[in-house]
């Protein structure tokens, strides 16, 4: 089985779980500004990763002109995102409306906590966070949307390594099995 990780962020987060990732199932990494097309013929399964920017994956235009390439074939997403991990609904809407119906059942998610550093953040994203919080009633969801934090974890990527080596272990017993019955 072959596979490969794709990845798009905006800030950092995504590319080191990605790197992470990478180091733990000795798999390629790369940015999906930097492949496409026929050059994903070659791979079996995809861990395709992305931040969320304004509600969307930001690897969102990248699937669909990729779509005859990835469709019927395994795909890990995982998301990385600041929302908090107990708003699962909100997560999945943004995988709903961000990947093609034609490769959303071939998909298993994972959510991966990200990071904000406002200093760090562009002046548009710095004011659109203001922005929304100005526009939050609530003081405490306002005060956590102004406040840094970092979640960027290694094990946070655990439970995404083990279904990953699980699948790959799987799909050799499955390929040696229809060998011998061959």
């Amino acid at each position: 089985m072959k596979g490969i990780i794709i990845y798009k962020g905006k800030y950092g987060a995504t590319e080191q779980y990605a790197n992470w990732l990478s180091e733990e199932l000795r798999l390629p990494v790369v940015s999906a500004d930097l492949i496409s097309g026929r050059l994903l013929s070659g791979y079996d399964f995809f861990l395709i990763g992305s931040s969320v920017y304004i509600g969307k994956l930001q690897i969102q235009k990248w699937l669909r002109t990729n779509l005859e390439f990835i469709k019927g074939k395994p795909i890990f997403v995982f998301q990385v995102a600041g929302t908090p991990p107990e708003e699962k609904e909100t997560r999945q809407v943004y995988n709903k409306n961000s990947i093609p119906a034609e490769t959303f059942s071939n998909c298993r998610f994972y959510f991966l906590h990200g990071k904000l550093v406002i200093k760090e953040l562009s002046w548009k994203d710095r004011f659109m966070l203001k922005m929304g919080a100005r526009l939050t009633k609530d003081p405490a969801v306002k005060k956590t949307m102004l406040t840094d934090y970092d979640d960027v974890k290694k094990e946070n990527i655990s439970g995404l390594v083990a279904a990953v080596k699980q699948f790959m272990v799987s799909q050799t017993v499955e390929l040696k099995q229809s060998v011998v019955l061959s």
